[in-house]
């Protein structure tokens, strides 16, 4: 059977069979053609009798796949850390040793990557939005109620009083909350839960049990030094020599963990004299007794004031540690300090020094005083 199909084609010599392979090749030019101009189409709604049917351009869900990817990624890896954590609590349960597990390099560069000093700056312009009188019981109420707050020892206990979240999350107590101890040298010097306290050995300071950090590269060198990177370190022994002046004496350390329920200011823990102050510009990850357990030197990473002088036994500092959403740290005699700020970079310190020609001592502090907080908002 002999078939034309128009003048110019080539002649068809076998059958049906040719024909429809000539059909089902115009069909896909057409269909081709066909979703090429849907690619062109918005975003659109159309009606069928049984549902809406939402089309979008190829374009659009190209660009929502490396998206979808980090979500799902992130998701799951949120996922598994919260597995973790059910783990250790259940272990902690039966009284069983959390095994012990280090974040690897990658993990902490992949969290320091993570823009932590810009959202706690976002945060902090949030937390001083005032809010309407009609919103401020529930919102705190809420606050309350998820971290355990106990308003029975705030100076003020009426929550309209407060008109943002910066002024609640800074709240004071009342004088009786915390009476202060006379008979002992040493007080704590805020609320919280204590990670580790001993004596410090090798220069090696526990931030919890079996997790270490560097000393020197907690407090810095002792020789003060202005917006420089760090000198190469010293041995242990120099170091250690630099700070313990009289003979048998020993260093000693303690790690308070303030939750977010807590009361944020700092106070004295002692009769001292405040006469250097060195500022870290750093990393705002979270410092929980989890991530504690996680990230090694995780103190080392964060942004953090170190205040030193001396009390009646030689060298004495006390150090103020940011974390995620708190990173403003807030000296009352230092006005100066502005933490958190995207003028430092990441890396440095900047030294301060209180001993002047006028005042050759340097700051006096009284156990009961209060040093600084720690706001849920930006420097100013």
């Amino acid at each position: 059977m002999a078939a034309s199909v128009g003048p110019g084609c080539l002649r068809l010599l076998r059958g049906g069979a040719p024909w429809r392979s000539r059909r089902r090749h115009c069909e896909d030019i057409a269909l081709s053609h066909f979703l090429q101009s849907l690619r062109k189409l918005p975003l659109r709604t159309f009606s069928t009798n049984a549902r809406k049917v939402h089309t979008a351009p190829a374009r659009t869900l190209s660009l929502l796949r490396p998206l979808l990817f980090l979500v799902a990624t992130g998701g799951g890896y949120a996922g598994y850390r919260q597995y973790e954590k059910y783990q250790e609590r259940e272990w902690e349960k039966l009284g069983l040793e959390i095994p012990r597990k280090l974040a690897g390099h990658w993990e902490v560069a992949l969290y320091k990557s993570v823009p932590t000093r810009l959202l706690s700056r976002a945060w902090g312009r949030l937390n001083q939005v005032e809010l309407p009188h009609w919103l401020r019981r529930p919102v705190y109420s809420l606050y309350i109620w998820t971290f355990g707050v106990n308003m029975k020892e705030a100076a003020v206990e009426d929550l309209h009083h407060y008109r943002n979240l910066s002024e609640f999350f800074r709240r004071k107590l009342k004088p009786q909350a915390r009476p202060v101890c006379g008979q002992h040298s040493v007080i704590s010097p805020s609320d919280g839960k204590i990670l580790n306290f001993g004596q410090v050995k090798n220069c090696e300071v526990e931030q919890v049990k079996g997790v270490t950090y560097s000393l020197e590269s907690f407090l810095g060198p002792r020789i003060p030094a202005e917006d420089l990177p760090f000198p190469p370190a010293t041995s242990c022994g120099s170091f250690r020599n630099q700070l313990v002046t009289r003979e048998g004496n020993e260093l000693y350390h303690c790690v308070i963990y303030l939750a977010p329920g807590d009361y944020h200011c700092f106070h004295s823990p002692t009769d001292w004299t405040v006469s250097h102050r060195r500022h870290f510009p750093g990393s705002l990850m979270s410092v929980n007794p989890g991530m504690a357990r996680w990230i090694k030197e995780l103190f080392c990473h964060n942004e953090r004031v170190v205040l030193t002088g001396d009390w009646k036994h030689g060298f004495f500092s006390l150090t103020a540690v940011g974390a995620t959403n708190v990173g403003s740290i807030r000296i009352y005699f230092d006005r100066d300090l502005h933490t958190n700020s995207p003028r430092y970079s990441k890396g440095s310190y900047n030294d301060f020094s209180f001993v002047t020609h006028m005042n050759k001592e340097g700051i006096p502090m009284r156990k009961e005083l209060a040093v600084w907080d720690l706001p849920a908002s930006p420097s100013d």
